[in-house]
């Protein structure tokens, strides 16, 4: 499943990229017809929390309209429409731009802090930004976030 949140929802594209989906984020300012456009193109579900926008999308395209601001509420809409999965893939893609980790070589790992390197891994670095990830206290705590959102009670039987 393909997803692209509109700019309004950066943070829960964080995290469904924290999660392992592809989640395009569409830039600040881009005209409704262009997101629509978009999601057409690359075959992307919209989520948004732009009740016009998800209406001019109608049921030609996939979309979720999300309420309020409250993270887990969206997470629970989302695992509720979508049956998305929130350890689907956890830690597999970069955070900010979407692309696929790969495995850390030696260069990615010479900017790791050394009192990390000793950390069980995996160590993966972005093919696009250069970033490097490791399984630090961050990856713990945003672990627990998502098995606890996957854990959520939801679908027509749990209501």
């Amino acid at each position: 499943m393909r997803l692209l949140c509109d700019e309004m929802l950066a943070g829960l594209a964080r995290w469904l990229r924290a999660a392992g989906h592809d989640t395009a984020l569409t830039a600040p300012g881009t005209p409704d017809p262009a997101v629509l456009a978009r999601c057409r193109a690359e075959n992307r579900v919209l989520i948004s929390r732009d009740q016009s926008l998800v209406g001019e999308a109608g049921t030609a395209l996939p979309s979720v309209l999300l309420r309020g601001e409250d993270m887990d509420e969206h997470a629970r809409a989302l695992a509720d429409a979508l049956g998305l999965d929130w350890t689907f893939a956890p830690f597999t893609r970069c955070l900010v731009d979407n692309a696929t980790l790969r495995p850390a070589d030696e260069s990615d790992m010479a900017r790791v802090p050394a009192r990390s390197r000793a950390l069980p891994g995996p160590f993966r670095a972005c093919p696009c930004c250069g970033r490097v990830f490791w399984p630090g206290s961050h990856v713990r705590r945003m672990s627990a976030t998502l098995a606890r959102w996957r854990g959520l009670d939801v679908g027509p039987a749990a209501r």
